[in-house]
C-alpha cells in the first residue's frame, strides 16, 4: 500500500522498491509537467488526467492499508518505550523533585545516585514501574499518532494552494509540521487519563498510594473529581503539538534528502539515524512544557496539597523563581539518553513493521 504523500513506488525486474516521501524527485517532475502544459494542450489534458486518477487511487485506498499503519505504529511505541523504560522513570523523578525537595536535595541530585536508590530501595524492577500502563497508553496513542498523521497530510493536501504539494520549497514542510502537530494533539487527547495515571504510578518511590491502573483511576476520581483525569492537559497540548510535529518533519526532510543523494542504503539505517536527531530536535525544544506538565499532572497527588495554584504560566514562573531556569531543564540528562534510542527504535520498528504487514498481505 502507498500514500500519496510519503511513498514513491519503482518498478525494478518484476519488484517493487518503495522509497519514503521522496519529495525533491516529486518537485522536478511537478515542474517538468508544468512546462509541457504551456507548450502543448494535449500534454495538459494527460497531466491532469493522470493526476486526478493519482487523487482517486488515494482517496479509494484499502482498508488493509490502514490496519497496517494502526498495527505499525502501535507496536513501535510498545517496543520503544519498553526498551527505555528505565531513563523514562528516572527523567520522570528528576522532572517532579522539585515539588518536595530542598535546594540541598535538588543540588546533590545525580541520574548514578537515583538509579543506585532504585535498586538499594525498590528492586531492579522498580525501573519498569508503571511499564504496564504505558503499554496500554501507547498502544492506542501510537496508533492514532502515526495513522493520523497521513490522513491529516492527505487532507491538508487537499486544501486550496496546498494541493500542488511540491510547487513551493516550504509547503511540504508547512504540511508536515501542521499534520503532525494534529496528529499528536488528537492521539494526546484521546488518551490522556492513560497519561497522567502512567506518571503518578511512576513517580511513586517506596510509598504506594496508587496500586494499579484501575485503582489509580478510581483513587484519582474519588480525590479528585473526573477533571482529575484531566490535570495538565493544556500543557500537555501545547507541547505534544511542537514536539510530534518537529519530530515528523525533521525525521522526514532529512530521511527524504538521504535517500535522494543515497537510495541504497538500508530504509532500517535511515529510520534510525533520521529518527534519532530528530527526537534530539523536538525533545531540546518542548521540554519545559514537559516538566510543566508533569508536575501539574501530580498536583494533589496522594492527598498532598497543591504547590501550583495558577495555571500553566504561573507555574512556569514558580518553577524559575525558586528553582531558576535551569529548574525548566531537570531531568533533560536522561531524556536525551533515552530520546536517542527510542525515537529510533519507534521510527525503525514503524517502518520495519509497516513494510513486513503490506508485503504479507500483497502476497496473499
Amino acid at each position: 500500500m502507498q500514500t500519496e504523500a510519503r511513498a514513491g513506488m519503482m518498478v525494478e525486474g518484476g519488484g517493487q522498491r518503495g522509497f519514503g516521501a521522496v519529495h525533491g524527485c516529486t518537485a522536478s517532475a511537478a515542474k517538468t509537467a508544468a512546462g509541457e502544459l504551456a507548450v502543448n494542450g494535449a500534454a495538459a489534458r494527460k497531466y491532469s488526467a493522470q493526476r486526478h486518477s493519482q487523487l482517486q487511487q488515494q482517496q479509494q485506498q484499502p482498508q488493509v492499508g490502514a490496519l497496517s499503519h494502526l498495527v505499525a505504529g502501535g507496536l513501535a511505541g510498545v517496543v520503544s518505550k519498553t526498551c527505555t523504560a528505565p531513563l523514562g522513570r528516572l527523567t520522570i523523578l528528576f522532572q517532579v523533585q522539585g515539588m518536595h525537595s530542598n535546594a540541598a536535595i535538588l543540588k546533590k541530585a545525580s541520574i548514578f545516585q537515583e538509579a543506585s536508590r532504585i535498586v538499594r530501595e525498590e528492586g531492579f524492577r522498580a525501573f519498569w514501574k508503571g511499564n504496564l500502563v504505558t503499554i496500554v497508553h501507547r498502544l492506542p496513542y501510537s496508533s492514532i499518532s502515526f495513522y493520523a498523521y497521513d490522513r491529516y497530510k492527505i487532507l491538508l493536501h487537499l486544501l486550496p494552494g496546498l494541493e500542488g504539494g511540491n510547487q513551493f520549497g516550504n509547503t511540504d514542510v508547512f504540511v508536515r509540521l501542521l499534520g503532525g502537530g494534529l496528529a499528536g494533539m488528537t492521539a494526546a487527547s484521546i488518551t490522556y487519563p492513560l497519561d497522567l495515571v502512567r506518571t503518578r504510578l511512576a513517580a511513586q518511590t517506596n510509598h504506594a498510594y496508587y496500586q494499579g491502573i484501575w485503582h489509580a483511576h478510581k483513587a484519582i476520581c474519588r480525590d479528585e473529581g473526573f477533571r482529575g483525569l484531566y490535570k495538565g492537559l493544556g500543557a500537555t497540548l501545547l507541547g505534544v503539538g511542537p514536539n510530534i510535529a518537529i519530530s515528523f518533519s525533521v525525521y522526514e526532510t532529512l530521511r527524504s534528502n538521504w535517500q535522494m543523494r543515497r537510495p541504497e542504503d538500508s530504509n532500517v539505517l535511515v529510520s534510525l539515524a533520521c529518527g534519532s536527531v530528530s527526537g534530539i530536535a523536538s525533545s531540546t525544544v518542548t521540554f519545559p512544557l514537559d516538566l510543566v506538565r508533569r508536575r501539574m499532572q501530580l498536583e494533589g497527588a496522594a492527598g498532598r496539597a497543591r504547590i501550583y495554584k495558577s495555571g500553566i504560566f504561573g507555574t512556569f514562573k514558580h518553577i524559575i523563581c525558586s528553582e531558576g531556569f535551569r529548574g525548566l531543564y531537570r531531568g533533560i540528562l536522561p531524556e536525551y539518553y533515552k530520546v536517542v534510542p527510542g525515537i529510533g527504535i519507534a521510527f525503525m520498528t514503524y517502518e520495519t513493521l509497516k513494510s513486513f504487514l503490506s508485503g504479507s498481505v500483497g502476497s496473499s
